[in-house]
């Protein structure tokens, strides 16, 4: 018995020489249970040898459970990658970073040490919200009332503003004295002329063909009717101005000089 199992020694050899070597080579395309290899991709670039399980560091210390630094100029302190598909943790696809707070503080803090911007978030869907919260109460400094540095009261005055502006820009108007002088308060009128007994001519700066004239006589003394018609060049009005009553007997009212204001909306 004892001369057979010796000569079958080196057999007997070989076999667990082969077996440790293959047990030894599925160790180390699985990679579990192996140390970390510094400056190396871990546990391999090989797709078989990817981790199968979770890697836990479980800290319980007043600081941080771990700390990741970069000293370079170019920064890099660390990235994380994942395939993460759509619908996050609630549709069973975990996030390719989540942080969660099991008691009642902070899960995250971002600090930049000047710079003119803290961070980006961009999306290769420039439609996409860049995110979302169930949270309803006010962020410091990134609320509904703090736009581009301006409360909602100035966004309001703002708005009033424009929308004045705005008015402004589509109603022009003229005061025209009785001797067809311009007077100081027009806007968007540039000439006035006196051209005959109660006619005027009154020119504005733009075309005002799609735009409502009206003139009212600007006297409480006799004061009569007043009308007006646009040019052909589309700026000029003429404007015609009577005495009030039908001073020539006719039941016609008079032409006559008179002050008046001319009202251009558009």
């Amino acid at each position: 018995m004892f001369r057979k199992l010796r000569s079958k020694g080196p057999l007997v050899l070989a076999s667990a020489v082969i077996i440790g070597l293959l047990a030894s080579s599925f160790a180390v395309a699985s990679g579990e249970g192996k140390n970390l290899l510094l400056g190396k991709r871990n546990p391999g670039s090989n797709a078989s040898a990817a981790l199968s399980s979770e890697t836990q560091i479980i800290a319980n210390n007043s600081t941080y459970g771990t700390r990741q630094s970069n000293k370079s100029d170019s920064g890099g302190g660390a990235i994380y990658g994942c395939r993460s598909k759509l619908g996050g943790s609630e549709k069973g696809n975990e996030p390719c970073i989540r942080s969660s707070n099991l008691a009642d503080g902070r899960a995250f803090e971002f600090s930049a040490n000047g710079g003119t911007e803290v961070g980006s978030i961009t999306s290769g869907n420039v439609n996409a919200a860049p995110f979302t919260t169930n949270a309803h109460g006010v962020a410091t400094g990134l609320n509904a009332d703090q736009v581009d540095g301006k409360s909602a009261t100035d966004l309001a005055a703002d708005a009033h503003t424009d929308a004045v502006a705005t008015a402004q820009g589509l109603t022009s108007f003229a005061a025209v004295a009785a001797d067809g002088t311009l007077g100081a308060a027009k806007r968007g009128a540039t000439a006035s002329a006196h051209t005959a007994d109660g006619t005027y001519t009154v020119t504005f700066a733009n075309d005002i063909s799609a735009c409502a004239i009206q003139v009212t006589e600007a006297t409480i003394t006799n004061p009569g009717a007043a009308a007006a018609q646009l040019g052909d060049d589309k700026k000029t009005v003429s404007v015609k101005t009577r005495a009030g009553g039908g001073a020539d007997g006719t039941g016609t009212a008079d032409v006559a000089d008179r002050p008046f204001h001319i009202t251009v909306s558009c």
